[in-house]
């Protein structure tokens, strides 16, 4: 990437660590992860190792740690300087409670669910115990039917396809300690909004997984957005990839699910179950070059430079390199 060459290190806003170099971070930070643990964790094709795990996310949990603790000092010293002289509105700002709120960004098939709930794992295992949510925002899609009549089955995933005022409700008012907040679900099996929701409880820790939330765009042509998703991150990570190795892993996914969910009579693309090998794969690259690569290109790519932190994937799926913002 450009801005880890030598000759623009100084000029970058990141500062680049190796794998090795960042996993030297991690201090005394526990492993609470066992092989079992974090099988259920990885993502279709995921390759993740304890070792990776070791090296990579435990340092961010740290990381993580640190910020969510030096926030919550922040919040109690607004509280003071808001409320020095009315203690019962103190007490109750105490009480409100305002939640550490970290976005995932990046591409289809990079491996982002699998980072999410690795996250969310990990910061749960912290000696306070802290209640973690994680929240995907392919639930804030328009239901197919909408996207039916507006002509956009073609491109789900693409900013114009999000209810980003639902989104954006839904995190103001998870944001606002409001005590429970619904947020709609997604099935990939059917490829649609399912009638049941997931409620957040004023978790500590609200993790907000999703193609275009870094986005700064509504899709909608004349309609700039005044308040952005990423206004209510307090951290926010990009997990990067070469396009040609992401296009690979969305292949070699389509082809396993080709022989396994795909097969499922309920599943929206049971009609690709039937395809050769060499017709998947050909399916495969269509999707990928007229729907997700163009995505990737014009619309989630764009935004990695907004991230805190971005995480830097080789060919093995193993990430090779941390860049953490410096300002």
């Amino acid at each position: 990437m450009e801005h880890t060459t030598a000759n623009s290190e100084q000029f970058s806003r990141y500062i680049s660590f190796s794998g090795e170099d960042w996993g030297r971070l991690r201090a005394s930070t526990p492993m609470t992860l066992s092989e079992e643990r974090l099988a259920r964790l990885r993502g279709l094709n995921e390759r993740v190792s304890l070792r990776e795990v070791e090296q990579i996310y435990l340092p961010l949990s740290r990381l993580l740690n640190l910020y969510v603790s030096a926030t919550q000092n922040l919040h109690a010293a607004s509280a003071t300087f808001l409320h020095p002289i009315d203690t019962n509105s103190l007490e109750n700002n105490a009480r409100t409670h305002v939640p550490y709120i970290i976005g995932i960004a990046g591409s289809v098939a990079v491996g982002k669910s699998t980072t999410a709930r690795i996250l969310q794992a990990l910061l749960a295992d912290w000696p306070t115990h802290p209640h973690v949510d994680l929240v995907t925002t392919d639930g804030f899609l328009y239901p197919n039917r909408i996207l039916q009549k507006r002509g956009l089955m073609q491109r789900k995933g693409f900013p114009e396809s999000y209810d980003q005022r639902r989104l954006l409700q839904f995190l103001h008012d998870v944001k606002s300690g409001i005590p429970e907040v619904a947020a709609p679900m997604y099935s990939h099996l059917t490829y649609d909004i399912l009638d049941t929701t997931q409620i957040v409880k004023q978790p500590d820790i609200l993790i907000v997984e999703g193609l275009n939330v870094l986005q700064t765009k509504s899709g909608q042509p004349g309609k700039p957005l005044r308040l952005f998703v990423s206004d209510f991150f307090d951290f926010s990570i990009y997990v990067d990839a070469e396009a040609v190795d992401i296009e690979q892993w969305y292949i070699e996914r389509f082809l396993t699910l080709r022989e396994t969910a795909f097969r499922n009579s309920a599943s929206y693309f049971h009609r690709y179950a039937q395809l050769t090998i060499d017709e998947a794969v050909e399916t495969a690259r269509r999707i990928w070059s007229g729907i997700n690569g163009i995505n990737l290109r014009e619309n989630i790519q764009p935004t990695r430079e907004r991230a805190h932190l971005i995480l830097r994937k080789g060919r093995d799926h193993a990430i090779q390199e941390a860049l953490l913002r410096k300002l």
